[in-house]
């Protein structure tokens, strides 16, 4: 059952992910061309605001996490703990991440996810300066549970909002927010690798991130937040004494949260390792290794930015499949280079490969017949339990053997979601379900 969100003009109702359907004041289907194309006009104008505030939250998550990444190695200078520790750390933001996305969930069920996007996104952009100034491994890993729970619930708050917005376009554009949150990521690490280069305080450049992030989310407000769900109404839930689901939903559903394991473990091994690896391999300065995280995000923003067009030429599993195969060579590369030049290189095809392979997940878990919120958290949760293990493990394999052989677990990764792309829905030009209108639409 939809959400009727009162601010909006009367005959404008919210579908199980926030997507609007335009009707009749007495609950009719419209009717007639006059009306259609009123109803045009405030699709499109309602359109074009709500992309521009998801892509701006997309944004901020990118600048939040990049920040912290690039910051790691001068965290665990200045908490004195091991590499191995450090896994053990990090395996506490997986779980805070872990924790706020099954949380929210039946929260997006209630109150939808622009609401939940939002509140996460202001939460993410405070807690931030919690971990980078941790000043003991016990504080660390509070700070860490803590952001992470914050970065989960925007994480499912904001693709929740992406599908619904996609489901709204009828053509693929899930990889462009995606894209913005590698441009977050890309400027973070610049402006991480630069105050690292000036030898920045800790305290200034959290004030810097933290408030530019804080300002952000306070632009977006009005447009992804400008209106309220009715609180009674459950988004997304199935009506009183419906039936379970069917077997093929959760089986595909289960599909999906595995590709969204692999990805998301090889992304955020990427993530938290790439600096360090360099500067632990290759001996190069903590402005260096910063520059090859940024290496590897920029590669992704370039791939996400044409992903959306030829998932629309050659259709979803095409993106996934070779994609990956990319990434199992660019990885390759990293873990055989003996040089930064190399090493970079490697580092940028891993990040084009990878780059629009997560969002066709996302875009065909919204898309699931029957799925509710809850369902979407799940699938995107699958994902975070990959963040949850997988750079701990790399962690902890470093101390068995060494941290550039470790990096062999995410190219298994991205080597199995090879294999499992048909999941996402074959390899023609994908389908994108139109909430309220029983119908796909293919993209010209």
């Amino acid at each position: 059952m939809g959400v009727l969100y009162h601010d909006q003009p009367v005959g404008w109702e919210v579908g199980a992910l926030g997507v609007a359907r335009d009707w009749d004041d007495d609950g009719r289907r419209p009717r007639g061309r006059t009306h259609r194309r009123a109803g045009n006009w405030r699709h499109v104008n309602s359109l074009k605001w709500s992309r521009a505030a998801v892509f701006l939250v997309f944004a901020v998550f990118g600048l939040c996490i990049s920040t912290w990444a690039v910051h790691i190695p001068s965290v665990q200078e200045r908490t004195g703990v091991s590499v191995g520790t450090l896994g053990s750390l990090l395996l506490l933001h997986g779980a805070g991440a872990l924790i706020g996305m099954q949380a929210c969930g039946p929260l997006i069920n209630r109150w939808g996810s622009a609401r939940i996007a939002l509140v996460g996104a202001a939460a993410m952009a405070a807690t931030l300066a919690l971990p980078l100034n941790a000043p003991t491994p016990a504080t660390l890993g509070g700070a860490l549970l803590i952001f992470g729970g914050a970065t989960g619930i925007t994480d499912v708050g904001m693709n929740a909002r992406a599908v619904a917005v996609e489901q709204q376009a009828g053509k693929p554009i899930m990889s462009a927010f995606h894209a913005i949150f590698s441009v977050g990521s890309v400027i973070g690490s610049l402006v991480g690798a630069a105050t690292l280069a000036a030898a920045w305080g800790m305290p200034s450049t959290t004030a810097v991130m933290c408030g530019a992030c804080l300002l952000l989310v306070a632009v977006t407000a009005p447009n992804l937040f400008g209106v309220r769900a009715d609180p009674t109404t459950g988004v997304g839930a199935p009506p009183d004494g419906a039936p379970s689901e069917p077997l093929s939903k959760r089986r595909r559903l289960v599909l999906l949260g595995a590709l969204a394991f692999v990805l998301l473990l090889a992304e955020g091994c990427a993530m938290d390792w790439s600096s360090l690896h360099a500067q632990e391999r290759l001996g190069v300065s903590n402005s260096l290794g910063a520059l090859v995280f940024g290496g590897f995000v920029t590669a992704m923003t370039v791939g996400r930015f044409t992903a959306d067009i030829v998932s629309a030429k050659r259709g979803p599993a095409w993106v996934l499949r070779y994609g990956s195969l990319a990434a199992v060579v660019g990885l390759g590369i990293v873990v055989a280079s003996p040089a930064l030049p190399l090493t970079m290189a490697g580092w940028v095809i891993f990040g084009l490969g990878l780059s629009g392979s997560l969002p066709q997940v996302l875009t065909a878990a919204g898309n699931v017949a029957g799925a509710t919120g809850t369902d979407f958290s799940r699938v995107v949760g699958c994902g975070y339990v990959a963040l949850l293990a997988g750079p701990a493990l790399i962690g902890w394999l470093s101390e068995l053997v060494t941290l550039n052989l470790a990096l062999l677990l995410p190219l298994v990764a991205v080597a199995a979601a090879a294999l499992g792309a048909r999941a996402v829905g074959g390899d023609e030009s994908p389908a994108i379900a139109v909430e309220g209108k029983g119908e796909s639409v293919r993209p010209r």
